[in-house]
């Protein structure tokens, strides 16, 4: 079988990408996920801690948000994913195994409450999420249990309207795995990375919100994992055991930022910064055992300087 590593590396040189380098600005994480910038800050999920934080400039954390605590009233894995914001300032969270949609209140870190119950339309586990300026909110699901090998299914999107009505697309599909999920800076485009389908989907996302004509906008030498887009019309994607972080338009990968699997395995990226215009990177070493990926500490924050600006898009 070839190596997942390999097949990246020989796309990256045939598509003649460009490439830029990379390096370690913070560590000490579990499973670290779902880049975000906001208001000048860099945020990020420690997944099997149960906290989503920032970091300053120096590359040191503190914990923002604190679902710790729900652990104690469930049985289930408490593991943050994809968050945003809604218009009013308040943070929105999946959490992914209670397969809720969380609402930090401003207060304390641990000052959560229910915002929206995704379980009605979660297979397995909610995933990652964005959010619109109207504060409506695209979540995705795994479809299947990861964890325990199960066999892959497709499952829908989840959407969350600002009123908090939970309910799916009429006009979208299925997807296989989906994951990282972004919008243009326009609004007139959503983004999915379907991992099980080794490509990203782009759906036609109207004014009011109204999601149709999902279609392939770029197939991937290895599973997309988490995106970030830019202004220019690409596409970043981290590749997990892929061992790079690359750009895709519709026309193939054009940028690239090597990551080796020696030195983790990146699960996720976004542009960031004062300009956006670096790319961070979320790096982890352990995502199926959560009690030891939050022992050993392991994952870090990695970032490169690349040629593309993040501009208005989400998230």
């Amino acid at each position: 079988m070839t190596n997942p590593v390999d097949t990246v590396a020989a796309a990256v040189t045939a598509a003649g990408a460009t490439t830029f380098e990379a390096r370690k600005v913070s560590s000490g994480y579990s499973w670290p996920e779902c880049p975000r910038w906001h208001e000048g800050a860099f945020w990020f999920s420690d997944m099997y801690t149960g906290t989503l934080k920032t970091l300053d400039a120096d590359g040191n954390a503190t914990v923002v948000v604190d679902a710790t605590g729900r652990a104690a009233h469930t049985d289930v894995p408490i593991t943050l994913g994809g968050f945003g914001w809604l218009p009013d300032g308040r943070l929105i969270v999946v959490s992914m195994h209670e397969k809720l949609l969380l609402v930090h209140n401003g207060g304390a870190p641990d000052d959560l409450s229910v915002y929206a119950d995704l379980s009605p339309f979660t297979l397995a586990a909610a995933n990652d999420m964005v959010v619109d300026a109207d504060g409506r909110a695209y979540v995705t699901q795994l479809g299947f249990d990861l964890f325990k090998g199960e066999e892959p299914v497709t499952s829908p999107l989840i959407v969350v309207e600002p009123d908090g009505t939970v309910g799916t697309p009429e006009k979208v599909g299925p997807l296989l795995c989906g994951n990282g999920i972004a919008i243009s800076a326009d609004g007139t485009k959503v983004y999915v990375a379907e991992v099980m389908a080794f490509k990203i989907t782009v759906i036609d996302r109207a004014p009011d919100g109204t999601l149709s004509n999902p279609r392939e906008f770029a197939t991937c030498p290895f599973m997309p994992d988490g995106i970030g887009l830019d202004t220019d019309g690409g596409v970043w994607a981290a590749m997990p055991g892929g061992g790079y972080v690359a750009r895709f338009t519709e026309s193939g990968i054009t940028d690239a930022v090597a990551l080796p699997l020696e030195q983790g395995i990146a699960s996720a990226c976004l542009l960031g910064g004062p300009d956006r215009g670096t790319l961070y990177m979320t790096v982890g070493f352990e995502v199926f055992d959560f009690e030891k990926s939050a022992r050993e500490a392991q994952g870090a924050i990695w970032v490169a300087e690349v040629a593309h600006r993040g501009g208005d898009t989400r998230p």
